[in-house]
This record gives C-alpha cells, sequence and structure tokens, in this order.
C-alpha cells in the first residue's frame, strides 16, 4: 500500500509509520514539528520529512490510505487536499483496528494504571515466548518500540486513550479498537487536566464498553466506585464480566510479598496501587491462557518499566499529555 501520515512526528505515529514501511508498505509523511526521539527514529528508517510543514502537492490519487495525527487541524491543507481527491483516511486507532481484525484485541483502559498494567501483561507473555503485537503509550524496557503490529500473532495488546482520536471525530481513541477483552482499571476525572464535564467523562467509558464484541469480556476494578456505576449502567450488553480486588499480600523487612496457590510471592514492586495492577493483569492473562502458578512465577521478576512513575502522576496532579 502507499501510505502517507499527515503529523508523522507524534510518538505512536512515527512508530506505526516505521513498522508499516518495515512491512514493506510505501510510506511518507508530513510535520510541521519533529523532535526527538522521533526525529532520529525517522532519519535512521529514511522516513523524515525534507521540510517541515504541510504540503498539499504531497497527496496524490494514487494514496491508498491516509493516516491522520491528532495534532492536525480540520483546515490542514493535505487534509483538505485528500477529501478532495475523495482518498481513505484514518485517525491512528481506526487503522490500528483495521490491521487487526483478525486478531484477538485486548484493551487495557482507566485514567490510572493502564501502562503499568500493559507492562505486566506484556512482561508475563514474553517470559513464556507467547507471541503478541503491541500499542503502548510509554517506551518499556525490554521493548524497542511502542507499537509492534505483524501479519501472524494472533492477539494484539491495545493500550485504551479516552482522549479524542483527531480533528475529523470527537470520539475517544479507544472508541475505534472493538476489544475481544477490555480492562477498565480505575475512573479518576481531574477538571484541571479535561475540559469535558464528570457525567461525560464516565459516559466515554459507558460507550466504551459498549464497543466490546458480543460475548467479548469485560475485566474491571471492582473497588473502584465509578466503575461500579458504569457497570451497572450497561447491564444490557451482552458480554462476560470479570471484577478483580487487590489480592491478599503482606509486606515484611521492605519486600510486598502477594498470596498464592504455592505460597507467597516476592514482588520487586510495592504499593497498594501496583498489588491492583497485577490483580488486573492477572485476570487478563488468564483469559489468554496462562495458569496462575506460571503468572506469579514471571511477575515476581517484574520491575517497573516505565520512565514514570504513572500512579502517583495520575493522583497527585496534573501531567501534560504527550504528542501520539
Amino acid at each position: 500500500m502507499r501510505i502517507h501520515f499527515i503529523a508523522i512526528g507524534g510518538s505512536i505515529m512515527h512508530n506505526l509509520a516505521i513498522s508499516l514501511e518495515r512491512q514493506g508498505h510505501q510510506v511518507s509523511g508530513s510535520d510541521d514539528q519533529i523532535v526527538e526521539p522521533s526525529r532520529s527514529h525517522l532519519i535512521d528508517a529514511g522516513l523524515l520529512p525534507e521540510q517541515l510543514g504541510w504540503f498539499e502537492e504531497k497527496i496524490t490519487d494514487d494514496i491508498d490510505a491516509v493516516i491522520l495525527g491528532a495534532h492536525a487541524l480540520v483546515n490542514n491543507p493535505e487534509l483538505l487536499k485528500a477529501q478532495e481527491l475523495d482518498l481513505k483516511i484514518y485517525s491512528f486507532p481506526e487503522f490500528i483496528q483495521e490491521l487487526s481484525q483478525d486478531k484477538t484485541r485486548v484493551v487495557i483502559a482507566g485514567s490510572y494504571g493502564k501502562t503499568t498494567i500493559m507492562s505486566m501483561i506484556m512482561h508475563v507473555l514474553k517470559t513464556f515466548e507467547r507471541p503478541f503485537d503491541y500499542l503502548v503509550g510509554a517506551q518499556l524496557e525490554g521493548f524497542d518500540n511502542l507499537i509492534e503490529i505483524t501479519k501472524t500473532n494472533k492477539i494484539i495488546l491495545i493500550e485504551g486513550d479516552e482522549n479524542v482520536a483527531s480533528s475529523l471525530s470527537s470520539k475517544s481513541k479507544f472508541m475505534f479498537y472493538k476489544p475481544n477483552i477490555a480492562l477498565i482499571s480505575g475512573i479518576n476525572w481531574n477538571e484541571y487536566s479535561t475540559t469535558i464535564t464528570f457525567d461525560n467523562y464516565l459516559k466515554q467509558f459507558e460507550d466504551f464498553i459498549n464497543t466490546i464484541e458480543s460475548k467479548g469480556t469485560l475485566i474491571y476494578n471492582k473497588e473502584d466506585k465509578y466503575i461500579q456505576k458504569i457497570i451497572n449502567d450497561t447491564k444490557s450488553c451482552k458480554i462476560n464480566r470479570h471484577g478483580y480486588q487487590i489480592p491478599e499480600y503482606t509486606i515484611n523487612k521492605g519486600t510486598t510479598f502477594v498470596k498464592a496457590t504455592k505460597g507467597d510471592i516476592p514482588l520487586q514492586v510495592f504499593g497498594k496501587y501496583n498489588l491492583s495492577n497485577i490483580a488486573g493483569a492477572y485476570t487478563v492473562c488468564e483469559w489468554l491462557g496462562i495458569k496462575k502458578d506460571d503468572f506469579f512465577e514471571a511477575i515476581k521478576t517484574f520491575k517497573s518499566s516505565i520512565r514514570y512513575l504513572e500512579f502517583v502522576a495520575s493522583f497527585e496532579g496534573f501531567r501534560g499529555v504527550p504528542r501520539l
């Protein structure tokens, strides 16, 4: 395919562009700002635009797909030209769904904890050499890219984002993935970091639940009062529901131990939020066929592999949103 990226410099956008180019697609792109590490990655892949800016002459009728980044405005000249030529235009979550229609789609959503849960699941699957594709919002130790999509892997793990997908849609990004398995880790509305009301924020997660495939599975933190509300409000959805909660644990000499069938398992992470994240990650892995003892054998070697302390940033103040 011939694919053009409008706003190729975003963290997810440039990773997707590089992944598609490696699969043999003809990829081009534009942006009005490209910073590190996106710039170096695009140079290495031979995909860095020759000039910064938007150039409608780059949009020609032989393009099979235009992928529109959230950074691009509705009056972007390249977008207007693509619309004039009636080209197929995708936001990146729409394109991810297009690429993963034949895969089991696992989407991890929530106001906090989702990147940690993603990294735990990825750690466990990698430990047991279970192949999977992924789309994650932060650089993780042991994984070179934010995105990996193949033609062969049967599972894709996706970090679900409730921010708007593109200038052409008011829908949240996670509304496009149509998960077979979905997890909601917790809901925390912060009036200082969002422009929508609390009720509308909750409604996004209700709408997300309604996108789960029929007879699919919703995994949720049953200790979160707001999640309990949206579970009650979406009773008509014909899906499986599986709640999780913080497991039994002890702390001895600064090390946290979680109760398991074969005795206490020492962890290299600490805090109730991480214990809740482990419970969520375990429930997803269970649905993916990982046995309980195997999960805890793998999770005891898990270290916090994210470059920021997600739960601290989420609960103790505003965190700026990076370009995707």
